[in-house]
């Protein structure tokens, strides 16, 4: 049975140089968030948050692990999900709940810390309007990044729920079975966070969102689903119709407990 042992060996191979990664900043002001107002806060129900980001005026990217329950492992409505754009210090550049939202077929809430549910856990979010708005540009999209490359990551997260966080340069350690395995920092609130890769002139695209984080041999690593592939099958999905809610959604199972450990002795949680 695949497991998530894949990922020691992917590290064994990597990398384990830190010495360039750039340490997390506050985006404190306005001119330090401007061109990051797209990436915002989706409030769940009133009792947890993740990051989400936009990439479309009324679509919004994050990890599909963000709609469900911890506890029970149900499916959340997520007509109580609110995406708070560029939120900052009280203040959003924009405010929308959502109006659908489609997960990977393919990811199981409930299902061991591996390679596909890692893999697949990305969601879309269509939002009730559109943000037009001249601040809040979507990001584009594009395809996965290889072992070395420059990376970084603009999140929301424990400790740092008031106001976005970027790390400008992170790496990517390894890339197998659909999931990053990256040196980036991330933390609980991190889930759903946009990857991004920069164009020479600087551009950044998404290219991963975060899934979770990993301890191998007391190296903390972040963990990012595939992107490309299951973005279009989203897409798809709500074209074809579907992402109402209904209550039927996703069986009450038995979630694995935060920090379980594998027979690999790696510690998995989901930021």
């Amino acid at each position: 049975m695949l497991r998530l042992l894949f990922i020691a060996f992917l590290l064994a191979s990597a990398t384990s140089s830190h010495a360039d990664d750039a340490r997390l900043k506050r985006l404190a002001t306005a001119d330090e968030n401007r061109g990051w107002e797209a990436v915002g806060r989706l409030d769940i129900g009133g009792k947890r948050f993740c990051t989400g980001a936009l990439i479309a005026p009324n679509l919004v990217l994050t990890a599909a692990h963000c709609l469900f329950e911890k506890e029970s492992g149900t499916r959340i409505d997520h007509e109580k999900i609110e995406f708070l754009a560029g939120w900052r210090d009280g203040r959003a550049s924009a405010y929308r709940w959502v109006r659908r939202a489609v997960v990977h077929p393919d990811y199981s809430y409930s299902a061991r810390l591996d390679a596909a549910r890692v893999g697949n856990d990305v969601a879309l979010l269509e939002l009730y309007h559109p943000i037009r708005n001249t601040r809040v540009v979507p990001f584009e999209t594009d395809s996965q990044p290889g072992a070395g490359d420059r990376i970084g990551v603009v999140s929301y997260a424990l400790n740092r729920s008031e106001a976005p966080s970027m790390q400008e340069v992170c790496r990517v350690k390894a890339w197998e079975m659909g999931v990053l395995v990256m040196s980036c920092d991330v933390d609980f609130g991190s889930s759903g966070a946009p990857v991004f890769t920069f164009d020479d002139d600087g551009t950044p695209r998404i290219v991963s969102v975060i899934s979770g984080m990993a301890v191998v041999d007391d190296e903390r690593v972040s963990l990012g689903t595939q992107l490309e592939k299951p973005l279009a099958l989203l897409k798809a999905k709500l074209a074809e119709g579907n992402g109402f809610f209904s209550a039927a959604n996703g069986p009450k199972t038995k979630r694995l407990a935060i920090g379980a450990r594998g027979d690999n002795g790696a510690k998995f949680v989901k930021p």
